[in-house]
Order: structure tokens, then C-alpha cells, then sequence
């Protein structure tokens, strides 16, 4: 389905946040540097729990993006407590906001409140209950370190990407072993079916990481660090693109001196497919 976002309509980006995010700022930041309008919107600026002058409503904006943190503490478990508040007020107008073709995009703990709301993977439509976890890392320890990722299939987010690209970007959870649990095989294949597997942990050289650490930094399925819906519009990614917008943030940076990062052109992409208006 086509995105509705008429010549005439503001690019704009909803930054969502509640307690406990802490990545917002510099996921804004990273918007604005590619030229679209992003705005930091608190969870009870959508539900409407302000007073008018906030209120902010979910359809005046052409993409939601859930940054990283840790939201509500991550009690119960990563992004649960996110996910139940957006669920409880928000689910038709995110339903309404998917059918329309318009953006979602999920970064560390918002890809773990994607996946708790139902909406990755999403393979029969926005599900109920979750349907996969991003639970503890193998290791059992927290990772922050840069990573290699491959781009391994194409959704609305990454159209600018090229195909096998090898990108470094950060990583930084505790909680980002992507798993189906007990159906890992039969899914798995579903997911490789569907073309859903956006993002792969890699090797410097773009080879398998095979799921051998560092590579894979926390034993994720299939080297899995990022999937999309079946429909190509919802995005749910570990590590963070927007740390690494300028060359100097690239932790090879005194040895290549590059003067954009690997993060940058993640945006441009989301920035292109709204320009085409999908």
C-alpha cells in the first residue's frame, strides 16, 4: 500500500519518548541533518493525557520513530512496559498509520517495543502477542562496541543502501539476542522468505559473523541485527544509525578520516523515499 503523503505535506518525524529513553535527542539531530522536521513527542503528548496547547496527533507526521534507552526501567522486560502504554491508547491510530504506508522505525529498545506491540515480525498483520524477543545477550553481559552490518535485504527505509554493503555502526544493550524461541527454524524461514532480514551482523570484510562474538555481539539467530514487515515499512534494528551521522563518530575515524558516517546514509534513504512519496 502507498504511502498518502501529498506534494504540499511536511516530512515530519515523530520522535517518541517516555522515561527512560535517552537516545532522542541525537536521533533528532540526525533527521534534521538530512533536512526533514523532527519533533521530540512525549508518549502523553499522542494520548491526549496534556493539556491542549501539546497535544500532538500521530497522523500529522509522515514517520514515528521509537529511539533507544531504557524505557520504564525495562522492568518486566525490555520495551514491555512502552509497548502496553502505546497498545493501551495508540493501537488503531499505529494500525491506521502502518495501513497508510506511512514509516515506523524502531532503534535498540524501540526495536524491542516493535516487537513486543506485535508489529515485527508481523507476518499475518499486527499480532496479539509477540511473536519473537530480543532477550539477554549470550554472553550475559551489556555491549558497546562497534559492529559490522550487512545489508542484506531492501525495505522502504534503506532503498539507498546498496545491496551487501557493509556498514559500521554502534551497538549498545543488554538485551538484543534476537530469538523465536522454540520455532526458530520454522520462522526463520519465514522471515527468509519474505525478504524481512533488513540487517545482518558481519565481519570487517562483509563475511558471516557465523554467530561467533564479537561479530555477532549478542548471539542473535541467523546473525539477525534488523527485520521489517512483510509490507517493507516497519523497521526494527540493534544498533543505533544515528551515532554515527558525521565521520568523526566512527571509531576507525583517525585511521580513514572519513567525513560522513556510516549512519548518514541510512537517513538520506528514509529522506528519499518520502520525497517519492513511496
Amino acid at each position: 500500500m502507498g504511502c498518502r503523503i501529498g506534494e504540499g505535506m511536511k516530512m515530519r518525524v515523530c520522535v517518541l519518548f517516555m522515561e527512560g529513553t535517552n537516545c532522542e535527542d541525537e536521533t533528532r539531530r540526525a533527521f534534521e541533518q538530512i533536512g526533514l522536521e523532527a519533533e521530540l513527542v512525549h508518549l502523553k503528548q499522542l494520548t491526549g493525557d496534556v493539556i491542549p496547547e501539546l497535544r500532538r496527533n500521530l497522523g500529522d507526521y509522515s514517520v514515528l520513530m521509537i529511539p533507544g534507552g531504557w524505557s520504564a526501567g525495562d522492568y518486566v522486560r525490555a520495551g514491555a512496559i512502552f509497548a502496553a502504554r502505546i497498545k493501551s491508547k495508540l493501537r488503531e491510530d499505529i494500525k491506521d498509520f502502518i495501513e497508510d504506508g506511512k514509516l515506523v522505525l524502531g532503534v535498540c529498545n524501540g526495536f524491542q517495543v516493535l516487537t513486543e506491540l506485535g508489529l515485527l515480525p508481523a507476518f499475518e498483520g499486527i499480532s496479539e502477542t509477540p511473536e519473537a524477543a530480543l532477550t539477554n545477550n549470550a554472553n550475559g553481559r551489556f555491549q558497546c562496541r562497534p559492529v559490522y552490518l550487512k545489508h542484506t535485504g531492501k525495505c522502504r527505509f534503506t532503498e539507498k543502501i546498496g545491496e551487501d554493503n557493509v556498514l559500521q555502526i554502534p551497538v549498545a544493550h543488554a538485551e538484543g539476542r534476537f530469538t523465536f524461541g522454540e520455532n526458530d527454524e520454522k520462522y526463520l524461514e519465514k522471515l527468509i522468505e519474505n525478504e524481512q532480514i533488513v540487517f545482518r551482523y558481519c565481519r570487517a570484510d562483509g563475511s558471516d559473523a557465523l554467530g561467533e562474538f564479537p561479530w555477532n555481539p549478542n548471539g542473535s539467530l541467523y546473525d539477525i541485527a534488523g527485520i521489517c514487515n512483510p509490507e517493507k515499512n516497519v523497521l526494527g534494528m540493534m544498533p543505533h544509525p544515528e551515532r554515527v551521522v558525521d565521520g568523526i563518530q566512527q571509531a576507525d575515524w583517525t585511521r580513514k578520516k572519513k567525513g560522513r558516517g556510516d549512519g548518514r546514509i541510512f537517513f538520506e534513504s528514509i529522506r528519499e523515499c518520502l520525497k517519492r512519496g513511496f
